[in-house]
């Protein structure tokens, strides 16, 4: 990939706590009024103008997002880097009793056709992109970052970057608990050391499918442009493969609408190619998931209602050959498509009188206790998606099955904005 720096918009202040959010995909209108309750100069006020973003709102409403944008940009809230720089980007945490810190570059990637330099592991949708675009034609400004992976086992792209970064941060904040902190990165030499260690490396789109697919589709509505204009170049965050901060989380589910006769018992005894050992639940601690059913053995998962739980393991790998024959080897060994290929969508049909309703998170525990409430009729918990299976399918030109990864956690929107004029 070809990646260059770029002179990124910020925020003025160095505690960048009150004006950073989350992505805009996974917020509600409760979750912006919250953050704007904390300040109006919120980037939420201009990244998610219209709730919820699956499809396109009104011209205005984007035109008063990109009027906040140009305001903020005029008086000062926001100021420009005085120099091109890559920008170190550090985001430390906790998950399931651990710490852990997640170190990344964020930097300007010349935008190719999806397969080339920059390979995707989903599909997208066309309601997400009309909102994307209709933002980035009145703002033009990335706003937010696409999250993507590389290989660089050397670590010499990390390594140069981060020789720069032993300072104080420039800006540092916390958001839902995680710390972020940004350094700019101005020095030529270190940055030719960083493009050049990453020239023959393609990123692996993590997160942010739709607003990378959005911004070719800006790029090629303005027509034909010089190659180094900004909109030839796409905003990523991008963190080195073996990173150790580089987590994925299982995307478990719940089920309900089933019919009221529906037992995890009766699941067990109609779905034949699996093999099913009933367990105490409450013995299984489900914040770690991989850790609580790694002893079941690979494409193990956990099935759950208000009584009881079973783990289920696949024995019959034919199976999925001939549910899935025009997926790839890869695809059919992913747990969440052997969940939705051979229970959700086959041995949990004679409970199902129309489409159940289906509901995610990366909680374990909240998966049990939606069951132990009633609030589900059914739960199941997954292992997490090794970052080996995502290169696979995204190698091989598949998708993977919708919520198949969870990685955690989600990039601060805020942190540092691109122009793209």
């Amino acid at each position: 990939m070809e990646i260059r720096p770029f002179r990124g918009w910020r925020y003025r202040q160095k505690d960048i706590s009150a004006f950073v959010a989350p992505p805009y995909d996974v917020l509600s209108a409760d979750d912006k009024r919250s953050l704007l309750a904390k300040s109006d100069r919120n980037i939420v006020a201009v990244d998610l103008p219209h709730v919820p973003p699956k499809d396109a709102g009104s011209d205005e409403e984007y035109a008063a997002a990109a009027g906040t944008l140009r305001q903020w940009m005029a008086s000062g809230v926001l100021a420009r880097e005085t120099a091109p720089a890559l920008y170190a980007y550090q985001q430390e945490y906790a998950w399931a009793g651990r710490r852990f810190t997640r170190r990344a570059m964020i930097a300007a990637v010349r935008a190719t056709p999806l397969g080339q330099d920059v390979i995707p592991h989903e599909h997208t949708f066309a309601g997400p992109k009309a909102d994307r675009l209709k933002l980035t034609q009145h703002a033009r400004m990335q706003l937010s970052p696409i999250f993507g992976f590389y290989g660089d086992p050397a670590g010499k792209a990390a390594a140069a970057l981060w020789s720069s970064a032993d300072r104080e941060p420039d800006a540092q904040g916390e958001l839902k608990g995680v710390g972020e902190k940004l350094w700019a990165v101005s020095d030529e030499a270190v940055i030719r050391q960083v493009s050049e260690a990453l020239r023959e490396a393609p990123v692996f789109i993590a997160d942010g499918h739709h607003r990378y697919t959005t911004a070719l589709n800006y790029r090629d509505g303005l027509g034909s442009l010089h190659a180094d204009h900004p909109a030839n170049f796409v905003m990523f965050v991008l963190a080195e493969r073996s990173d150790p901060g580089l987590v994925i989380l299982p995307t478990h589910r719940t089920v309900r609408g089933l019919k009221e006769d529906f037992s995890v018992a009766k699941l067990a005894e109609s779905a034949k190619a699996f093999s099913w050992k009933r367990v105490k639940a409450d013995a299984l601690d489900l914040s770690d998931a991989d850790a609580a059913l790694g002893p079941f053995g690979p494409h193990s998962m956990l099935f759950m209602d208000a009584a009881e739980a079973w783990a289920a393991q696949l024995t019959d790998a034919g199976a999925m050959r001939t549910a899935a024959p025009g997926e790839c080897d890869a695809w059919r060994e992913l747990d969440v498509a052997i969940l939705h290929e051979l229970i959700i969508g086959d041995a949990l049909k004679p409970w199902c009188d129309g489409e159940p309703t289906v509901e995610y998170t990366p909680d374990g525990e909240a998966v049990r206790e939606a069951c132990r409430s009633g609030r589900a009729q059914l739960g199941f918990c997954l292992q997490s998606t090794p970052i080996q299976a995502v290169e696979a399918i995204a190698r091989a030109g598949a998708a993977m099955p919708h919520k198949s990864t969870y990685f955690y956690p989600k990039l601060a929107t805020g942190m540092v904005m691109m122009s793209l004029e």
